[in-house]
């Protein structure tokens, strides 16, 4: 009786001892030896993977395990504190963060296909099912790009194109890379437009500046923004006034050129009258401004009397024979 007593004595005093012991040791943290390590704060891969060596710097040999997919060429994906930790303790890391701020930027290396090269591509091929060359295509999405993988090839294929000449309109599937059998594939639509070739001023043009054959140059212009009264034929600006201030580049109204001002309001003239085996001469002020083929009034200097006369020079009128009357 009394061993037994004794035994159970024994037990219990020892009993807190290894609970102890027990619950210090499943509470002990990880701790994970090795040479410290470093993360990058962003990085651009040129592979569909992640590596351990993308996200740590300090990784020896474990530099090629592949821990993630890569996102899609042009876009990025961001690796939180939290999947870093867990990664980091995964492949047994001396890492951790220092706050769940960080992170790491993964960007993939590619190449961006421009909606003005595949426009471009577009027009090639409708071209070359019979569409009128003088042309501009238009997509309807205007953001519309194409992003490959670095190390692809930025070429760009055209298929299964539909052209309704009546209405301009088109479809089409474009592949890039072409003629490759992964390549990326995309249904686009969009619309033609026809193009002229419009005079437009080559600098910037003053108020009764005269426009020479050295200002005018051509630009391509849709149809459907060349505005209405625009002057379309370079003859008819080459040797004309401008009635405003021309901007360059812009298509010229007919209205906002005329012919040169030879005779400018308030000043003095000649005033010719031309009468069988006679030609009279006399001064006079012009009351109009006048180009060559105006008829403008005149002040006669001698009689202040008012005439109409015909604009022939500069600074130089003929009367026509109804006025001969009021000129004498």
């Amino acid at each position: 009786m009394m061993k037994l007593l004794f035994a159970l004595i024994v037990t219990v005093l020892l009993m807190p001892a290894s609970v102890a012991a027990a619950g210090k040791s499943t509470a002990k943290p990880e701790v994970v030896q090795g040479e410290p390590v470093m993360l990058r704060e962003s990085i651009t891969v040129n592979s569909r993977v992640v590596r351990l060596g993308d996200l740590f710097v300090g990784v020896g040999d474990k530099a090629d395990i592949t821990v993630a997919y890569a996102p899609e060429p042009g876009k990025r994906a961001i690796f939180d504190a939290n999947w870093l930790f867990r990664a980091a303790r995964a492949y047994k890391l001396n890492w951790r963060p220092l706050s769940l701020q960080d992170q790491v930027v993964v960007e993939r290396e590619s190449l961006m296909v421009t909606r003005e090269e595949i426009e471009d591509h577009i027009r090639a091929a409708l071209i070359e099912r019979g569409a009128d060359p003088a042309m501009q295509v238009e997509l309807t999405n205007r953001m519309m790009r194409i992003y490959l993988p670095g190390t692809a090839t930025a070429t760009i294929g055209v298929e299964d194109v539909a052209y309704e000449s009546r209405t301009g309109r088109f479809a089409a599937v474009i592949s890039a890379p072409a003629g490759e059998p992964a390549a990326t594939r995309v249904r686009i639509s969009g619309r033609v437009h026809k193009i002229t070739q419009v005079p437009v001023p080559a600098r910037r043009l003053a108020i009764n500046d005269v426009i020479t054959e050295r200002d005018v140059k051509f630009v391509a212009i849709r149809d459907d923004r060349v505005p209405r009264d625009a002057v379309t034929n370079a003859d008819e600006l080459i040797g004309m006034a401008a009635k405003r201030g021309l901007r360059p580049g812009v298509p010229v109204q007919s209205t906002a050129v005329q012919q040169p001002i030879l005779v400018p309001k308030g000043s003095l003239v000649t005033i010719v009258l031309q009468i069988p085996k006679m030609t009279l001469t006399a001064q006079g002020k012009a009351l109009d401004n006048g180009s060559d083929g105006d008829t403008i009034r005149i002040t006669s200097s001698q009689s202040k009397k008012i005439i109409e006369a015909e604009v022939t020079g500069p600074g130089k009128v003929v009367v026509r024979s109804a006025d001969a009357v009021a000129l004498n």
